[in-house]
């Protein structure tokens, strides 16, 4: 049985936070795989469009290329629909039924959860990990106390081994507190303030410029 933790997200782009999100929760939690899940689309997002999914998974597949323990998977790329987590973590499920799943979200995620559909049953099929980062808080006072009951806080914290018994659990870490912001990247790009390029990897700041991402 392997511990493999899955990443949602639009990540436009992929930034230095992503991946130290990814090397933290592979080192605390003692991962055989961190998997990364760019969205084609988030369904929530519908007032926005992100980068081109493929400039996207391209620039995590560069990042992640010399990390056999960190992967990019292209399962809500190829779906034809527009993918739910509740769909995503369905299909994870199905497709690694031996394994032990857990499913990475942020602090904003957590406190909106009960606006995803099927949220009580998104945090009911795999363990979750709720990230902190500086300036984010996190509410419980949201979900049900059924739900309160498998929060595990690990905030603070050196156990580097969390264990799962019997249901899911909720993970609380503040392992990584790292404030970078992609809303900020692509701003700083637009208005051509170089200052962007120590926010990403520099494999990632070469591709943006020769391919003129943002611009």
């Amino acid at each position: 049985m392997k511990r493999i933790a899955f990443y949602g997200g639009s990540f436009d782009p992929v930034h230095r936070g992503h991946i130290a999100v990814a090397r933290g929760l592979v080192e605390q939690f003692v991962l055989d795989q961190f998997v990364f899940i760019p969205a084609f689309h988030a369904p929530h997002k519908n007032f926005s469009r992100p980068t081109s999914a493929y400039d996207r998974y391209a620039l995590l597949c560069l990042v992640t290329r010399a990390d056999n323990s960190l992967l990019v998977s292209k399962v809500e790329l190829e779906m034809p629909e527009k993918p739910y987590s509740v769909e995503t973590l369905t299909f994870l499920n199905s497709r690694f039924p031996k394994d032990d799943i857990f499913f990475v979200m942020g602090a904003d995620s957590w406190n909106d959860i009960t606006t995803w559909r099927e949220w009580e049953t998104v945090l009911s099929i795999s363990n979750h990990i709720v990230m902190t980062r500086p300036g984010s808080s996190i509410v419980i006072d949201h979900i049900t106390e059924e739900i309160r009951e498998r929060i595990v806080d690990l905030r603070g914290k050196d156990s580097d081994l969390p264990t799962v018994e019997g249901q899911k659990s909720i993970f609380f870490t503040d392992r990584v507190n790292i404030d970078v912001s992609a809303t900020s990247i692509r701003r700083r790009i637009r208005e051509q303030d170089r200052s962007w390029r120590i926010d990403v990897p520099p494999e990632v700041a070469i591709y943006i410029e020769k391919y003129q991402i943002y611009k």
